[in-house]
C-alpha cells in the first residue's frame, strides 16, 4: 500500500451554463494534475447550479453514458488520476426525479464506485428555500472503497450533519466531501463538521465546495480543505474557483489510533 499520496480538492463557482462549467472543471483538473495531484475531487453540482431546480433534470444521464461522464472518463485516463467527479445528476427510477451522485473514476478511464447522496437537503428562512427532494431521490447505501493508498468513505455535503453515517463505515483513511453549501450554512458550520468528522473518525478530510455568487443568484461558502486526522487543516482556499492540494502520508492514521484509539473504542449503538 502506498503511503504518501498527492490528493486535490477543486473550488468552483459554477453557472447555468453546462459546457462552460464542463470546460473549467476540465481546466481545473488539469491545473491539479499538473501539480502532481493523483486524487482529485471536484465540487457538489460541478456541471450546474441553476436558478430553476428542475434544470438538473434536463441534462441527467443514464449511469454510465452521456457526455458529462465521457468527459470524466477521458480526463481521468489523460492524467492518470482517480478523479472523484462531484456530484452528476443520473436518472432515476422516478421520471422527474435525478440522484445526486459521487461518481469514482479510476486512473484507467473506467467508473470504480458510485454513491447516491443519501441525505437530502431542506432549509426554510425568510430568505431561502430549498428542499432537494423535490427533484431528487436519496440513495440507501452506505458506500465505501478500498483503494491503492487506503479505505475510503463517500459523503455529499448535508451528509456532513449525521455521525452515526460514517462511524458505519468502519475505520476509514479519507472521507470525501464535495459540498455547495449556502454562504449562512457554511460560515455557521462547514468547518466545525469537517473537522469533527476528522476527530470522530480519525481519518484525513478532502472538502471540495462551491465557493462564491452564481449566476443563479445563490451564494456559496467555500472553503475547500484538507483536514489531518488531528483536525488540523493542512490547505484551505476561502472562495472563488482553485485547487486545494497537499502530499498526505496515509500512515498518520494510524499513528494517531495508537496514541488516541478512538475508532477502536467506539460503540455502535442502535438505541439509546
Amino acid at each position: 500500500m502506498t503511503n504518501s499520496v498527492t490528493i486535490a480538492a477543486i473550488q468552483m463557482v459554477s453557472t447555468q451554463d453546462l459546457q462552460q462549467n464542463l470546460a473549467k472543471a476540465k481546466q481545473l483538473i488539469k491545473k491539479a494534475a499538473l501539480q502532481g495531484a493523483q486524487f482529485i475531487l471536484l465540487p457538489e453540482y460541478f456541471c450546474l447550479i441553476h436558478q430553476d431546480p428542475n434544470a438538473k433534470l434536463t441534462i441527467a444521464e443514464s449511469f454510465g453514458q452521456g457526455p458529462i461522464q465521457s468527459m470524466l472518463s477521458k480526463i481521468a485516463c489523460e492524467y492518470k488520476i482517480w478523479l472523484a467527479a462531484g456530484t452528476i445528476p443520473l436518472k432515476s427510477h422516478e421520471p422527474n426525479k435525478v440522484t445526486n451522485s459521487l461518481l469514482l473514476y479510476a486512473p484507467d478511464g473506467s467508473i470504480h464506485t458510485r454513491y447516491d447522496k443519501v441525505h437530502l437537503f431542506s432549509i426554510q428562512t425568510p430568505t431561502m428555500q430549498i428542499n432537494e427532494g423535490d427533484t431528487m431521490v436519496g440513495g440507501h447505501n452506505i458506500v465505501t472503497a478500498d483503494l491503492p493508498f487506503g479505505r475510503v468513505g463517500f459523503a455529499i455535503c448535508y451528509d456532513v450533519r449525521f455521525p452515526a453515517f460514517f462511524a458505519a463505515m468502519g475505520e476509514l483513511d479519507l472521507i470525501l466531501m464535495p459540498a455547495a453549501f449556502t454562504y449562512p450554512t457554511g460560515q455557521a458550520h462547514w468547518e466545525l463538521l469537517l473537522r469533527a468528522r476528522a476527530i470522530d473518525n480519525q481519518c484525513f478530510v478532502l472538502a471540495a465546495a462551491q465557493g462564491g455568487m452564481h449566476q443563479s443568484g445563490r451564494q456559496t461558502w467555500g472553503h475547500s480543505m484538507i483536514i489531518d486526522p488531528w483536525a488540523s487543516i493542512i490547505d484551505c482556499l476561502n472562495e472563488g474557483e482553485g485547487v486545494v492540494i497537499s502530499t498526505v502520508d496515509f500512515s498518520q492514521v494510524q499513528k494517531i489510533r495508537q496514541i488516541l484509539p478512538v475508532t477502536r473504542d467506539r460503540h455502535l449503538l442502535d438505541s439509546l
